[in-house]
């Protein structure tokens, strides 16, 4: 069985994946004689359906309360996987199975040689076959995922937050605690040792690590540029890199060949997108984007960014449709002969990252929409342009690209769905677009324009937040660990103070400008049972109510 990268919390929700690693639908090693990959569509999953499966049987118990929550029946027909009896009898003409897509119903094949594809289109469930990755000589690509950083202080490190009013959303205690996020990206040089994710280590938020090109859990080689990813979603060094969810936890997950550029990396991601998808994942967030490649007879046309084309842009839809987050750049192409966005960025369920300067000026490298069915994409625009990014061990830079206007984004949504958990994922896709400056008069470059986090906030909890009649409530009471208060009206500056039956000080935390109407607490998790007084200090007045703890 192939070894997963996990920290203990999450071994027991990856069940699913390591059941199918054993099963043989993800093999162990890529041998790199391997040079031709064909993409296999099978016309059917053979006779099996959902009613065969229980829900248990292929997600975790997170992925299956993420579909529950969003109203998504567990398990469907996309959840069944490649039926093996077809994999069986491709594996027997010589052919080695590198993934597979539940969701698309295909796989992914290969050989030292290459073979005539139809053979496989005459095998009675083969609907078609398509070469995804030849030798093409010396790549054109092998670039592809390059940033230039520089040294400087200037904008402001913390910007991209603070554009985004985002501050108000952290320093209220909403930095994206009990979210999990999927990095897609090409690799994460550094990711175990650089400083401004110290603390992301220390307390095991790397939920669990693998990389689907070349099948096996290290994830630290290969490329920087997921590691400048995750350092705008998670780096902490203070006055320095403050990410935009420094309390979620991740899932490293590498999709891109950085060797060259091969449509068979669709494929790698949407293997890395149903691995995140079973797992749990909340977000997926992604600084990659596709449509041209090595072999130019796989390039795609502007007419294919329809949103319902492209493998990748598929992938990415069904991903969204499981209630997943799904991010991801717009791309650097403007200011380059393709000048449009690139897929999955063309999906009608993917938040499309737009990138903007320091001054609110989108930059002269992101990609233009709209799609080319008319969407407005991009989707929202943030920092992206000078974002403090880490890639050495040591030392801090700055960097331009969609890539990080991408995290900015995604890191901010996790903050939302950790204040409001109830939200589903198209509840955050329009409090993102309702909030934005531009939200009225949107556009090709901009699309909605910069979101303001905290609006984002009141709009999510004004439909998912019961609002009291009197002032302030406090729910449950009695409790036996967290509590939560709920305030009828914005408390700003907030002072919430916790005393014993005795008069003694429990707990005290100031919140200035405190954003939302909501406020857990678990401050009395591990006191002993009893009475205690909980003071409320608002710019609204001071409200007191008595707690009853109980025991355990």
């Amino acid at each position: 069985m192939i070894e997963i990268s996990l920290s203990p919390a999450r071994r027991t929700k990856v069940v699913l994946f390591l059941l199918l690693l054993s099963s043989g639908l993800i093999l162990k090693g890529q041998d790199e004689t391997y040079n031709y990959f064909y993409r296999v569509y099978f016309k059917d999953k053979g006779s099996e359906k959902p009613a065969d499966y229980s829900p248990s049987d292929l997600l975790s118990e997170r992925a299956v309360n993420r579909r529950m929550k969003a109203g998504i029946p567990v398990p469907d027909y996309r959840d069944i996987p490649v039926f093996k009896g077809y994999l069986s009898q491709i594996k027997v003409l010589g052919y080695t199975l590198h993934c597979t897509s539940r969701w698309l119903n295909t796989a992914l094949f290969k050989t030292a040689v290459e073979t005539d594809p139809g053979v496989l289109l005459s095998l009675p469930f083969v609907e078609d076959v398509k070469i995804v990755k030849r030798p093409a000589g010396k790549s054109m690509f092998v670039d592809k995922l390059d940033f230039k950083t520089t040294q400087s202080d200037f904008p402001p490190y913390d910007l991209p937050i603070t554009m985004l009013n985002g501050d108000r959303i952290q320093y209220s205690g909403f930095t994206g605690k009990g979210v999990l996020i999927a990095v897609l990206d090409g690799g994460f040089i550094n990711a175990d040792k650089i400083t401004s994710l110290t603390n992301l280590r220390s307390r095991g938020g790397i939920e669990c690590t693998y990389d689907f090109v070349s099948k096996n859990p290290f994830v630290y080689g290969y490329h920087s540029h997921g590691t400048a990813v995750l350092s705008v979603l998670s780096g902490q060094i203070y006055g320095v890199i403050q990410g935009t969810a420094p309390g979620a936890d991740y899932m490293l997950i590498r999709t891109e060949d950085t060797s060259g550029e091969y449509s068979a990396e669709e494929d790698f991601w949407a293997a890395g997108a149903e691995f995140a998808d079973s797992t749990g994942a909340d977000i997926i967030s992604s600084s990659l984007g596709y449509y041209k490649f090595d072999d130019t007879n796989a390039n795609y046309k502007f007419s294919d960014m329809d949103g319902n084309t492209t493998f990748v842009t598929r992938a990415a839809d069904i991903a969204a449709s499981r209630g997943i987050v799904v991010v991801t750049s717009a791309g650097n192409e403007r200011d380059k002969e393709w000048v449009r966005i690139i897929a999955p960025s063309d999906g009608d369920s993917v938040i499309s990252a737009g990138a903007v300067d320091g001054n609110k000026m989108i930059s002269s490298f992101s990609s233009a929409g709209p799609s080319a069915d008319g969407r407005i994409k991009p989707d929202n625009s943030a920092m992206g342009v000078s974002v403090t990014v880490q890639t050495s061990v040591s030392d801090v830079a700055r960097s331009n690209g969609t890539s990080f206007s991408c995290p900015v984004l995604s890191g901010m949504a996790a903050c939302l769905l950790q204040a409001v958990p109830d939200a589903k994922n198209t509840d955050i896709i329009y409090a993102l677009h309702s909030s934005a400056d531009r939200f009225d008069i949107p556009d090709s470059l901009y699309g909605y324009g910069i979101p303001d986090m905290v609006k984002a906030l009141t709009s999510l909890q004004n439909a998912h937040l019961i609002i009291p009649e009197n002032k302030v409530i406090i729910r449950p009471n009695p409790i036996k660990g967290e509590f939560e208060i709920v305030f009828r009206e914005e408390p700003g500056n907030l002072t919430v103070e916790i005393f014993s039956s005795t008069g003694v000080a429990v707990f005290r935390k100031y919140f200035m400008n405190y954003a939302g109407r909501s406020l857990i607490i678990s401050a009395l998790s591990n006191r002993e049972q009893g009475l205690y007084l909980l003071r409320m200090t608002t710019d609204n007045g001071i409200f007191t109510s008595k707690i009853i703890k109980l025991r355990e």
